[in-house]
């Protein structure tokens, strides 16, 4: 059965020529136009996926996001004509697990689309499996199968992309990942056009967990601290 991608998109333009191109790739689609369709669409289709661009009529695309992912976790790819870091992190913020800027590559859309839908089946297949211990890197605590993070004991919500990228991170503190193994391995896109996502949802771990959790190994990529946080 085809996955099922809802394209939230006002520029009728856009919109069409996204579905055509994903209905090409064998997905099937439905567009929606405003933010309010948009959500009602997503709630009767439970889709697969969607794409969301960020400026849309009725509701824009950061509290769509919102809505969508209040009942259950969806990838969401979001398109955007800004790219600012405040609305990128708030979009990643509530649930959002990559965006491209227009314009953007038709090719590139539908290799974000299978990377997003291969990492949604890989999360599905590690809930399957058994428990995992917690691990525990200084005063941070990463639980793998409760998908929980507790931080000197609190604990701090993260989006299900942020987790699975803590939890990389987690498992080999100290050591370097570049951006390109850390979209390969945690996204599951192969290409390098998508590093700037990997430093987007950086930036909005440190927003969550304090600036000293994440070093930058600068022109090489991330490491969680050793002790984080100290």
């Amino acid at each position: 059965m085809a996955p099922t991608i809802v394209v939230i998109e006002d520029e009728e333009l856009i919109a069409a020529s996204v579905a055509a191109r994903l209905e090409a790739e064998g997905f099937d689609v439905e567009i929606s136009i405003d933010g309010p369709a948009g959500v009602a669409t997503c709630e009767r289709l439970e889709p697969d996926l969607v794409v969301l661009d960020l400026m849309l009529p009725g509701l824009d695309g950061i509290e769509v996001c919102r809505r969508i992912q209040a009942t259950r976790p969806v990838p969401v790819l979001i398109l955007t004509a800004r790219d600012t870091e405040t609305d990128l992190l708030v979009g990643l913020g509530v649930g959002a697990d990559d965006y491209m800027t227009k314009p953007f590559s038709p090719r590139e859309l539908v290799a974000r689309v299978r990377a997003l839908l291969r990492r949604a089946e890989h999360a599905v297949e590690r809930a399957g499996e058994a428990s995992e211990q917690p691990l525990e890197v200084g005063s941070l605590t990463v639980e793998p199968a409760a998908r929980r993070t507790r931080l000197d004991g609190n604990e701090v919500h993260l989006t299900p992309i942020e987790f699975s990228l803590l939890e990389y991170l987690a498992r080999r503190p100290g050591v370097v990942f570049s951006r390109e193994q850390l979209l390969a391995d945690v996204w599951h896109h192969v290409a390098t056009s998508g590093v700037r996502t990997v430093d987007s949802h950086v930036a909005s771990l440190r927003r969550k967990l304090g600036e000293g959790v994440v070093r930058t190994a600068r022109g090489v990529g991330y490491a969680l601290e050793e002790e984080p946080g100290r």
